[in-house]
């Protein structure tokens, strides 16, 4: 990528102001040019934007966390163990003023079997505040802390732990065994019964026909805010997050309501253009839209009804959506990424012009050392692809490109992801840059704990790092990732493409 660590050369071509390489003859490149010395490259620009892989290791695993993850040391710590070596915050979410948490209130099943008989009660751990995760054995259908050591240390298998849920019903937790764990006892309990269950829930056992008070469940975690969307329903996506509102759209035919942060929306989209969420498992069509509102109907999803929730994906393939490039609020975060992290990751570039202004903000702040991700997941940017990495190149920053999948299928279509996927691939192996492969990698194992056969070989596609998205399994899904990329490396035979550009070079 850059010979003699400048950003002006790329395989010995030199880069004009304009990001046009001047034809110049290799012959006269004082330049090693063999595939040792481009591997070497290669493998320097992986470690000096990515960091240094620790010892057997030929693949990254980096993982997005939330807020959730950075007040939990035990999560980071046990996916450090389970094989990240990167993590990524989005900084897009997270913010209190746009995103609205449901009540901290957790429901607990009974599992039953097709003719609805219960076949087997809620697994439940309980523990004291701050005592970490269950025995790595034990997988319980929901973990709850209890305000309370003394009172967990008391209770013995099968003894029978009482308490009134949200809804007032009465219940019952039979204790199955009990553990040692970091201050104190921990138990797991079953449940026979459904409950929905809340931080100050009262925790008590009946002792000779009184109650005996106990203990109480703290730091029960918000439930997810979503609405299940089917096809003919109507979506309506609200700028403004208020209830009282006065919208006409809503009010005539309005079925589901979400706020959308995004103004840029509403300004783009006419009736008639198509919409997809969450990488394309919602579509839908826009029925109408005034300054305020846009109505939507949906037009695909699962027959059973799709959940669409926060922080989840919007793109309007046949729409012109005018971004500013960098927001004020984008250089806000900057300073922030700066200073806390080791590279910063660019959405939804479109042009020349947004790599261009970063570079200026750059310059100007003097973040030289800050790494650079460049997020492909337009059309736009997949097809300016060579003259994005050329002028991102003048900056002399560690580079990179990740491909995010979701996005680039919604916008130039599924049919057509595994050819960009490669070509991505290839041009950033012909310019030594380190790619993130993003976006629905061992999704089924993430969130259910049982991978897919084509997700398996779908992750060993990853070249220098691949990313996975947060879910209940997350550090079982970043365990087999580990194992997947790094035995299938040491494996993995070297291919060799010709370039476009050099069939055009004397």
């Amino acid at each position: 990528m850059l010979i003699n660590s400048r950003p002006e050369s790329l395989l010995g071509l030199q880069v004009s102001s304009e990001g046009f390489p001047v034809h110049q003859s290799l012959v006269d490149k004082n330049v090693d040019l063999g595939m040792t010395a481009m591997v070497k490259k290669a493998s320097s620009n992986r470690d000096i934007l990515l960091g240094k892989l620790p010892n057997q290791k030929m693949a990254h695993v980096m993982v997005t966390v939330g807020q959730e993850a950075a007040e939990n040391d035990t999560d980071i710590t046990d996916l450090v163990n389970s094989g990240a070596t990167i993590f990524r915050i989005n900084c897009a979410h997270g913010n209190p003023e746009r995103l609205k948490a449901g009540p901290c209130v957790v429901k607990i099943s009974p599992k039953r079997n097709a003719l609805g008989s219960v076949i087997r009660g809620a697994q439940v751990w309980l523990s004291p505040q701050g005592a970490g995760p269950p025995p790595s054995h034990l997988s319980p259908d929901v973990i709850l802390q209890v305000d309370g050591e003394e009172f967990l240390s008391k209770q013995e298998v099968d003894d029978s732990v009482r308490f009134t849920d949200a809804r007032g019903k009465h219940r019952s937790l039979q204790i199955l065994i009990k553990y040692p764990v970091f201050s104190g006892a921990g138990v797991m309990a079953e449940c026979s019964k459904p409950a929905y269950l809340e931080s100050g829930t009262a925790l008590y056992i009946k002792e000779k026909g009184k109650k005996s008070s106990g203990g109480f469940l703290v730091d029960v975690p918000p439930a997810e805010q979503f609405v299940r969307l089917r096809v003919g329903d109507l979506l309506v996506l609200s700028r403004d997050s208020s209830d009282e509102q006065d919208t006409s759209l809503c009010s005539a035919v309005g079925t589901h309501k979400m706020t959308c942060p995004c103004g840029y929306l509403f300004d783009s989209v006419k009736p008639g253009d198509p919409i997809a969420f969450d990488d394309g498992k919602i579509w839908g069509v826009i029925k109408g839209n005034i300054i305020s509102e846009v109505v939507v109907t949906i037009t695909h999803a699962d027959p059973k009804g799709t959940k669409l929730g926060s922080e989840k994906s919007i793109n309007i393939p046949q729409s012109d959506i005018p971004f500013e490039g960098l927001t004020s609020k984008d250089l806000m975060d900057l300073y922030f990424v700066a200073a806390h992290a080791d590279m910063v990751g660019i959405s939804f570039i479109r042009d020349v012009h947004d790599i261009v202004v970063l570079r200026q903000e750059l310059s100007k702040r003097k973040f030289s050392k800050l790494g650079i991700v460049l997020k492909i997941e337009t059309q736009g940017g997949f097809e300016k692809l060579p003259l994005l990495i050329l002028e991102a190149m003048k900056s002399g920053n560690p580079l990179g490109v990740m491909i995010a999948r979701g996005d680039l299928a919604v916008e130039c279509g599924w049919e057509k992801l595994a050819d960009i996927q490669e070509e991505i691939m290839s041009i950033c192996s012909a310019a030594h840059l380190p790619v993130v492969l993003a976006t629905q990698v061992l999704e089924s194992l993430v969130k259910t704990g049982v991978p897919t056969r084509a997700e398996i070989t779908d992750a060993a596609n990853g070249r220098s790092c691949v990313m996975l998205k947060k879910g209940k399994h997350i550090a079982e899904a970043v365990s087999t990732l580990d194992t997947i990329l790094n035995s299938q490396c040491t494996n993995a035979k070297a291919e060799l493409k010709p370039l476009m550009l050099a069939n055009r070079v004397d």
